[in-house]
């Protein structure tokens, strides 16, 4: 089938479109209103239940002053009330940005400023935190909390007494499928988070072609994840995908340990498990990891970071589940290349999701060879308008139709890209790159290595790989260890590759979406750090 027939097959978005219809009020118009759209331990919910809900947050929005393509910041945990305002702001033609509840009150006077919202809809813990300069917030009109701890002050409002008396119904704002709809963070590796400011139509877009038309979501499908809402994998993966298909999307608030994750998996029996690299480990690596019955999972996903060939193949003997491993990013919501359903090549990221290209360029600008790395350009219709406030960094990223990445990849001859890590976590070793995850990949098929992370240090001018490694508990750190080591990455790829230096640690730094934090650790190697180091 050609691309253009190809594109023909997927569902076209008319100009006057809001993504709220897509993903929920469609479902009512199908007659699957009494499907059960949220599960959670407490409750289960129905679309037509989530609608009403919506509409009654979308009418309370309205009173409270919120207009057309104004921000209404949403920091709550995994709860109905997230996903009623997620629609609800929507629904009036509002624009939908979230961040993570726990953020500090520093971080969160930071959203407040740069969202410019007259609303934030929050938990009373984050009520809590910007009490002492809500007033301060400009633009901010009122704060709609969740919860009984609410604090004194004209703008604090009880978001159960505040949606309580609005009408379940509630007319859409005419939207355009190219309205702003939703911005979503960049995570700030590199400075403050950035907001990619998205359309009605980016989110749908990659839905049909990703969600339906790789993966398969299907009404009967049950999803759980890992990662919380406010992060764009998971909104799309745990809420926007079920919704759209008629499936069920299954909700928990506590904090994700793999203890939590195999009860809630006990309670729900989810057919789809959205995760990160992180917590695939740590399920593995559980001490009791094979008493627990995964059978109810047809995959799980992986994203965030690439998952490590030893780890899938850890997972499937333990397990015996296929995880998805595919990478998306902010820029373009969600994920864009990826392994299928029966068709997982270990330590790739599969191929191209259908609607996506990709170009492959060597440091010239010039598309490099098969199998040769190279930075990684996509093209896709989910791609963002550009960043907010954020002009020179947006003209650098979005470039023409094409975004480009800071990941660095190789394809082979069968169209499987390979990552090979960031372009600012690359290694040049005697004048030869060295991919930082090739040599991780096989840290970890060591049986002392639990979690590990290679990264860059200098000696004399020169760059050479350091190895920062959490030992398994039955293997405690010793110099004998470290050499082991260094010689096991010797002896298994290229000799050059291996770590000049071993050293031992308790944990390894992550953000709020469970990926390592490299920058932290090089930032950390001083002088000290490195000689402290077995060589």
């Amino acid at each position: 089938m050609t691309e253009h027939a190809l594109e023909k097959a997927f569902r076209e978005f008319p100009d006057r479109f809001n993504m709220a219809d897509y993903f929920l009020y469609e479902r009512l118009a199908e007659g699957a209103g009494d499907r059960v759209a949220i599960r959670t331990a407490r409750e289960e919910l129905t679309y037509a239940q989530v609608a009403e809900s919506a509409n009654k947050v979308g009418n309370a929005l309205r009173h409270l002053g919120v207009r057309p393509e104004e921000r209404v910041l949403i920091a709550l945990h995994d709860t109905p009330e997230f996903v009623a305002t997620i629609f609800g702001t929507l629904r009036i033609g509002g624009v939908v940005a979230m961040v993570n509840p726990l953020l500090s009150a520093q971080e969160l006077r930071y959203y407040l400023d740069y969202t410019r919202c007259p609303v934030l809809v929050c938990a009373s813990e984050v009520a809590q935190k910007i009490a002492p300069f809500a007033l301060e917030v400009r633009t901010l009109e009122a704060v709609l909390v969740v919860g009984e701890d609410i604090p004194k002050g004209a703008v604090f409002r009880s978001f159960m007494e505040a949606v309580l008396e609005e009408s379940p119904k509630l007319d859409p704002y005419p939207t355009h499928r190219d309205d702003p709809a939703y911005w979503l963070f960049t995570s700030g590796t590199t400075g403050k988070p950035k907001a990619n400011v998205h359309l009605h139509h980016d989110f749908p877009w990659n839905c049909e072609r990703y969600a339906i038309g790789t993966v398969g979501y299907n009404e009967r499908d049950v999803t759980l994840s890992v990662p919380k809402l406010f992060f764009g994998y998971a909104t799309g993966s745990n809420l926007f995908f079920p919704f759209a298909v008629g499936g069920t999307a299954c909700l928990f608030r506590e904090r994700a340990t793999p203890e939590a994750v195999f009860e809630e998996i006990l309670r729900f029996r989810p057919t789809l498990l959205v995760s990160v690299p992180t917590m695939i480990l740590q399920m593995a690596n559980h001490r009791d990891a094979k008493e627990h019955d995964l059978s109810c999972l047809r995959a799980v996903f992986s994203a965030g970071e690439a998952l490590p060939a030893e780890l899938y193949r850890k997972w499937k003997e333990t397990f015996g589940v296929e995880v998805l491993d595919g990478i998306g990013s902010a820029e373009l919501f969600h994920i864009y290349i990826t392994n299928r359903p029966g068709d997982v090549v270990p330590g790739s990221l599969g191929k191209l999701v259908p609607g996506y290209r990709a170009k492959i360029l060597g440091p010239e600008g010039h598309a490099v060879k098969t199998g040769e790395i190279g930075t990684l350009l996509i093209h896709g219709d989910s791609a963002a308008m550009g960043y907010f406030q954020a002009h020179d960094k947006t003209k650098e990223t979005f470039q023409g139709d094409w975004v480009r990445s800071a990941d660095l990849f190789r394809v082979d001859e069968h169209g499987r890209f390979w990552y090979s890590g960031r372009a600012d976590d690359i290694l040049k070793v005697g004048g030869i790159f060295v991919s930082p995850i090739e040599v991780e990949d096989c840290l970890l098929a060591h049986p002392a290595v639990a979690e590990c992370a290679v990264v860059a240090y200098r000696e004399e001018g020169l760059e050479k790989p350091i190895a920062l490694i959490v030992p398994r508990p039955e293997s405690p750190p010793s110099e004998a260890l470290a050499r082991e080591i260094a010689q096991f990455v010797k002896s298994s790829i290229a000799p050059y590759k291996f770590p000049r230096r071993v050293r031992f640690v308790k944990e390894l730094p992550k953000n709020d979406r469970g990926k390592v934090e490299r920058k932290k650790l090089r930032d950390g190697l001083d002088e000290r750090a490195v000689a402290e180091a077995f060589d």
